[in-house]
């Protein structure tokens, strides 16, 4: 294979709300990209982020009682904690209030306004404040926001428009010329025939105002940029353009991942955004669907938001990921519901994969006591028992569906060789050839055989499911080279890369199979105990006593151990306009990085003390449970200070 760069990104997720499944599916979509194309033996670098300006943002702050800057900390780091959480492996995470960020958009506002492509003109449109854009006519449906359902209001300002109209014929040769720059198929063709209509000029200003939270136009103080030309910006200023060694290395080697509901900015704005600023387009954009749940498009207003925190929690963390890589497919919608979830699980995990490395580990060790045995020279040309082609065939096909994203194909591919494997077992029947012993030399190919294909299998899934792939390869014995947690494709290839003589570990369990009546009746159960309980009384107090301590609110603004205690923590909190140092004993459940950011509770008229040497100004409120602390907080974004009743 030759060795190339390749850039991922994830689209720069907007902070008006918390991360949801369809936040979590293009995460988790373009962290099986860098996985596979490392298994290419391509070296990749993948980047996302959070858009933290905007209309939507001051309107969310608001409703919060907090500033835009305080808010967007909060969402962002909720998008932050996401991606370990589901084992993504990003190497940076941006965001658009980085000073660096700032700094590069307004070099590429001030070049493209020297260039003549920026002018200021009066203008009067339809303004959809949720989508934070102008619509002409022909983009509504019903004289309403094809995306929220309302009619934009009419707004007649002053603004900067930037040229899009002189690039729009070079964008449509571009796309035509250019065959595999927008992926599925059917993306470039809803692209062209909006092309198809005159490209009006963007507006890429907000006057300050009506709006001041924003990058500030390097040529006018006044006004503030246009979201879009701030969030796109985002995939070069990460890769330290114009001079940066990540931008010489990465740039144009990119494949954006975007949803279907921001084609239009990704597959037009951008591309001529670059065109007029002199730099070099970007290779392609992968669009994918929509994320249906129960058959409707994900709503807070219906209440059908899937949190992918708690699916993951509760089905695990590869199934969850299989689920949405083997479900959906690449640019189309998909729907989500726990009963195809638990139905993926079951059948797909449980019974062919879990089973078929069962069945080969334990007669591994059943019949050779989980040593890898020597093939007789009689049988290593052995077409009849030889897996090795299946095998290669399914790497083919592997390879040829993860290149175009078509990832469900890819995985398909896999499955594909699990089922022959689990057919040959059936057919050889290593059972009846353990019985006879003249049948031992054919018995061990058998079980060769069989432990290479699982080799291969552990090796391809390994993308989508990095912890599965891992305890494979680890029951196998196998030693990754290069202190990798996976193999290239070529290295894949060779067979009989498990040594006669080498050892694997008893099975596991890989994916347990979940009982559906006995979860619906847990379920039942549950709902049936939510009952109100009445905890044991101590030393009861009266009203009047209570209202003598002071509860707030506090923001914790730093945390660090405490020099020989392996119980506290030190934190730096925030109350209202106060700063207090407060020491805890909550090491043990709560690491420094945890904790920065968090809204407690804290009792604010305490004596202070004296603990291991560090003076505390306060205690912060926690339940415990014998087992573990938990903070007491809120659930949702209060401002510090206030007083808790």
């Amino acid at each position: 294979m030759t060795t190339r760069h390749r850039f991922f990104t994830t689209p720069i997720y907007y902070v008006n709300a918390k991360p949801h499944l369809g936040h979590a599916y293009t995460s988790i979509a373009v962290d099986v990209a860098t996985r596979f194309n490392k298994m290419m033996d391509n070296t990749t670098f993948f980047l996302t982020g959070t858009d933290e300006h905007g209309d939507k943002i001051v309107q969310a702050a608001e409703k919060q009682d907090t500033s835009p800057k305080a808010y967007a900390d909060q969402i962002s780091r909720l998008f932050q904690d996401l991606l370990p959480f589901l084992d993504v492996s990003n190497d940076k995470f941006i965001r658009t209030t980085d000073p660096d960020h700032i700094k590069v958009v307004q070099n590429i506002l001030a070049s493209i306004y020297d260039k003549g492509d920026i002018y200021f003109a009066s203008y009067e449109g339809k303004y959809c404040f949720g989508c934070e854009r102008f619509y002409q006519d022909r983009e509504l449906v019903d004289g309403k926001c094809p995306d929220h359902d309302t009619e934009p209001s009419l707004i007649k300002e002053s603004n900067y428009f930037f040229k899009m109209s002189q690039y729009q014929d070079w964008l449509i040769d571009h796309i035509k010329s250019n065959p595999d720059f927008i992926r599925p198929k059917q993306y470039e063709t809803e692209l062209l025939s909006f092309l198809k209509e005159p490209l009006e000029d963007l507006c890429i200003s907000r006057p300050k105002s009506r709006l001041t939270w924003g990058i500030t136009l390097p040529f006018d103080e006044d006004y503030v940029t246009y979201v879009w030309f701030d969030a796109l910006v985002n995939y070069i200023s990460a890769l330290g353009y114009p001079d940066g060694e990540l931008f010489n290395q990465f740039w144009p080697q990119t494949r954006h991942f975007v949803a279907k509901d921001i084609i239009k900015p990704h597959g037009i704005y951008w591309p001529i955004m670059l065109k007029s600023a002199g730099i070099d387009i970007y290779e392609g954009l992968n669009v994918h669907g929509f994320w249906n749940v129960k058959g409707s498009k994900m709503s807070k207003s219906i209440g059908n938001v899937t949190d992918p925190v708690e699916v993951t929690e509760q089905y695990g963390l590869d199934a969850f990921r299989y689920f949405l890589i083997r479900e959906m497919v690449f640019g189309l919608d998909a729907n989500f519901t726990e009963d195809n979830l638990v139905s993926r699980i079951n059948s797909d995990l449980a019974n062919d994969l879990g089973n078929l490395f069962s069945r080969i580990l334990s007669m591994h060790h059943r019949y050779f006591k989980g040593t890898v045995p020597s093939l007789a020279d009689e049988f290593k040309t052995d077409t009849a028992l030889n897996l090795e082609p299946q095998a290669r065939e399914a790497i083919d096909a592997y390879v040829s569906s993860m290149e175009i994203c078509a990832y469900h194909k890819g995985i398909s591919a896999v499955w594909q060789l699990i089922s022959h494997m689990n057919r040959y077992i059936d057919t050889q029947a290593p059972w009846v050839l353990a019985k006879d012993e003249a049948n031992q030399a054919k018995l061990a190919a058998v079980m060769v055989n069989l432990l290479e294909g699982v080799r291969v299998v552990a090796g391809l899934i390994y993308p989508v499911m990095p912890q599965t792939s891992r305890v494979m390869n680890q029951t196998l014995g196998l030693e990754i080279p290069d202190n990798k947690e996976f193999y290239t494709i070529d290295e894949l290839r060779p067979w009989g890369q498990l040594a006669s003589g080498s050892a694997t570990q008893k099975p596991g369990i890989l994916f347990p199979r979940i009982d559906t009546k006995k979860a619906d009746t847990q379920k039942q159960e549950t709902i049936k105990a939510v009952k109100p309980l009445k905890p044991p009384v101590k030393d009861q107090i009266t009203i009047d006593e209570f209202s003598k301590i002071d509860l707030r609110s506090a923001t914790v603004l730093s945390a660090e151990t405490v020099e020989k205690s392996s119980k506290l923590l030190k934190l730096q909190v925030e109350v209202g306009s106060e700063k207090r140092q407060v020491i805890a004993g909550i090491a043990k459940q709560y690491s420094p990085e945890d904790l920065v950011g968090k809204q407690v509770i804290i009792v604010a008229n305490l004596t202070p003390a004296k603990l291991m040497g560090e003076t505390s100004e306060g205690m912060i409120l926690a339940a415990n449970d014998k087992k573990n602390l938990v903070l007491a907080g809120f659930d949702t974004t209060v401002k510090t200070g206030n007083p808790v009743k």
